[in-house]
């Protein structure tokens, strides 16, 4: 039956979702497109948020009847299935690669959390559960496998390179938006600063003390991505074929 669960409460048989039918669709011509609906629910979520994203509203937006949107969508999970590449669409695959894999694997995951960052929902949507690959996500994926061909590493090892990169982005760009959402509340900021002050001055958390006490980095968004992803890209281990 046709519902609006949330992330990552249901399965997508990804042959339905991505294959083309054996047959084409007989009868009148769709009012509408599966693009023109996914687009709608991209804005809705951009503007509101992904609680926002139900089918009733996303009829609304695109002046649908509801029952009608189910030929398209037949629950919110394929919906988020369709949201996520519709976005993945975004990211460039034919820009040329430099040869250097460390070098273009992080202008991959800059090129991931610039996506991340335009739309808030979808980090929480990639977490939530396992995603099926639509064409926009292969293409990029197939660019991905490509940049990494001069590792060495396997075909498997590849796959998990990309898996634990885009779990990196996804979870750090969502520690992002979290942080800057806290920023904005008046004097929790400080707050957290005077209770870690007081933690490290109590003489039982002596390693947090001497690690609060060396000299700070650059905290912007940009230097604390970068820090990250260097520790990561520059710490994977080529010489093996699996991890």
């Amino acid at each position: 039956m046709p519902q609006d669960g949330g992330p990552g409460t249901g399965g997508v048989d990804p042959e339905q979702l991505w294959l083309p039918p054996a047959e084409p669709r007989r009868g009148r011509r769709p009012s509408f497109s599966r693009e023109a609906i996914t687009a709608a629910a991209v804005a809705l979520a951009d503007a509101e948020g992904i609680e926002a994203v139900t089918m009733r509203r996303v009829a609304a937006q695109v002046g649908a009847g509801v029952m009608s949107l189910y030929s398209y969508a037949p629950d919110k999970e394929t919906l988020l299935e369709l949201m996520v590449d519709h976005v993945s669409g975004e990211l460039p695959t034919t820009d040329p690669l430099t040869g250097d894999w460390r070098a273009d694997l992080k202008a991959v995951a800059r090129l991931q959390r610039a996506l991340l960052l335009r739309h808030p929902w979808l980090p929480a949507v990639l977490m939530s559960t396992r995603r099926t690959l639509g064409p926009n996500a292969l293409a990029f994926l197939e660019r991905v496998l490509a940049a990494l061909r001069p590792s060495g590493l396997d075909g498997a090892a590849k796959l998990e390179v990309f898996a634990q990169l885009t779990g990196f982005v996804a979870g750090h760009v969502g520690y992002e938006i979290a942080q800057a959402a806290a920023v904005r509340s008046p004097g929790r900021g400080a707050a957290e600063a005077r209770y870690l002050a007081a933690v490290a001055a109590d003489g039982r958390h002596p390693e947090l003390a001497e690690a609060l006490s060396a000299p700070g980095h650059p905290l912007t968004p940009e230097a604390t991505f970068t820090r990250f992803l260097n520790r990561l890209i520059d710490g994977l281990d080529t010489d093996g074929q699996s991890y």
